[in-house]
């Protein structure tokens, strides 16, 4: 069992190291702060959605702007899109793939963003909330896992991650991204918790 775990963290150092390694990803989380920022800035809102467990880094990624992150600080207008009364709803009447877009086109506007999250880059429902927003002038960060897929042609910005050939490594890289982007946002809007 040693060997296990030793070999499944040397396997998560050597994606970390890829990452911090890779400029054109660590260029685009910037490119992807700035533009939350400048969202949050015009008054809007950041909307996050995926599936599984890119479902809960979404609602991971939401609550810690809208609650608390490190330190006490005054919220950030962030949803995740998790309601099970909508997405049955919306999954039942129009079917499973709509279940993002149709949140968008109720509550989102021009200051608002979506935090597109898709280890494959391939989910139907969250390319097609992509799709709506890039129809609506809604600007889109993707977090993904693989390269050249229809989500990561459809951000404004990408951040693809290339984990490995598994989701949960993908998935490590995740978290790492959506925290640094939450201090990057931070930083931005209270400087006083970084003194």
């Amino acid at each position: 069992m040693k060997n296990i775990i030793l070999s499944t963290l040397n396997e998560s150092r050597t994606a970390l190291d890829n990452l911090i390694s890779n400029e054109l990803c660590i260029s685009n989380i910037e490119g992807a702060a700035n533009i939350l920022v400048k969202q949050l800035k015009a008054g809007g809102c950041i909307y996050s959605c995926g599936n599984g467990g890119s479902m809960s880094d979404a609602m991971h990624f939401a609550e810690e702007l809208s609650g608390r992150y490190r330190e006490n600080r005054k919220a950030l207008a962030a949803t995740a899109i998790s309601d099970p009364g909508h997405i049955s709803c919306v999954a039942n009447d129009f079917g499973y793939e709509y279940i993002f877009s149709r949140y968008l086109e109720a509550h989102a506007n021009k200051n608002s963003c979506l935090f597109a999250i898709s280890t494959s880059g391939t989910s139907k429902n969250v390319i097609k909330a992509a799709e709506y927003a890039r129809e609506n002038n809604i600007p889109v960060i993707a977090l993904t896992g693989k390269a050249n897929k229809t989500l990561g042609s459809l951000a404004t910005v990408e951040i693809c991650t290339l984990g490995g050939q598994y989701a949960d490594r993908v998935q490590e890289l995740h978290i790492k991204v959506i925290h640094v982007l939450i201090e990057l946002i931070e930083r931005q809007f209270f400087p006083e918790l970084y003194c």
